[in-house]
């Protein structure tokens, strides 16, 4: 593939008119997909992997996979993608039939070409669907607590933007960016690709609507982590939740996932245990009406799973709601 043609993927907004995020209505939810800026199309459903205890993840994905889910998210800092790599061969699906998305590490933001690299041999393949800069910061290897200086975001997708013409990525995207930093990136005279994906923290208590909207504006599809609120999330005792699942005969974890992909961005719940992997999938032949999906929106409750404090650097400006 020429560079001509990878910069042709998608451009960048003030050049053309962007592309909105379409869905396919006419398919169940758990078979939707979404069309991404460059054509492809990311299964709504995925299986998330962030924190999940080591030694489970092979077999969660591939529980998932013979289940019926057709797209993995991992991640280099989660230290797990040999065990999803394995996931993947033991459930005998078809490398080509599945969606992979993995991230480049914040201390490898000046290495990407070997960030891919590790990535891929840790997978056990030769491409991945979807590759995210996973923080809009570098940390310096020497020293977490340090940002690089002389480097930033922009200049690690710029060497992102490289990716597409190697074959080794298929799409690029960001995570955990807010409105305020893909400006400045989408305004840089270097990028030439608009992120397929920004993948950020979407729940009912950390809903997002001008981020979610300032992406699809600019032709970005949004997918959504922590999309069950994490671990012993405080959503599990919202009464609105219970009532509305109890109603509906599902579980809370189920609406919360049609919650999201109705409102137009892919999930990826995070489980190990068979049973709830299963049961996060089955989303077919119900759907919540928009009366329901309303309910959620209007739950006044605010929290983040992931902050940035953590960070050398804010990534987060409460500028997404």
């Amino acid at each position: 593939m020429s560079a001509n043609n990878v910069t042709s993927l998608a451009t960048v907004t003030s050049h053309f008119r962007p592309i909105r995020t379409i869905s396919s209505h006419t398919m169940p939810l758990s078979r939707k997909t979404f069309t991404l800026n460059t054509g492809a199309k990311i299964p709504a459903i995925g299986l998330g992997t962030w924190q999940s205890p080591p030694g489970e993840v092979e077999k969660a994905v591939e529980i998932a996979l013979r289940k019926g889910y057709r797209h993995i998210d991992t991640a280099l800092a989660y230290g797990n993608e040999s065990e999803v790599g394995q996931g993947i061969k033991a459930s005998g699906v078809p490398r080509e039939e599945i969606w992979l998305t993995t991230k480049l590490d914040n201390p490898w933001h000046k290495r990407v070409q070997e960030g891919i690299d590790s990535s891929l041999k840790s997978l056990g393949t030769d491409y991945v669907d979807l590759y995210l800069m996973h923080w809009p910061s570098s940390t310096d290897p020497d020293d977490l607590k340090k940002h690089y200086p002389d480097w930033d975001f922009i200049k690690t997708w710029h060497e992102m933007q490289k990716l597409p013409a190697t074959g080794k990525v298929k799409n690029i995207g960001v995570s955990n960016f807010g409105i305020r930093n893909l400006e400045k990136l989408l305004s840089d005279p270097g990028t030439t690709i608009v992120p397929a994906v920004n993948q950020i923290e979407l729940h009912p208590n950390n809903p997002s609507p001008k981020l979610v909207a300032y992406n699809t504006s600019k032709g970005i599809h949004s997918t959504g982590y922590s999309c069950l609120g994490s671990t012993n999330s405080p959503l599990y005792k919202d009464q609105t939740l219970l009532s509305l699942a109890e109603a509906k005969g599902k579980t809370p974890q189920q609406v919360l996932l049609a919650w999201g992909i109705q409102k137009g961005w892919s999930v990826i719940p995070k489980s190990v245990n068979k049973e709830r992997v299963e049961k996060n999938y089955e989303l077919d032949g119900w759907e919540l009406t928009s009366e329901e999906v309303e309910k959620l929106d209007n739950l006044k409750d605010r929290f983040k799973v992931c902050g940035d404090a953590w960070l050398p650097i804010k990534v987060f400006f409460g500028d997404d709601e």
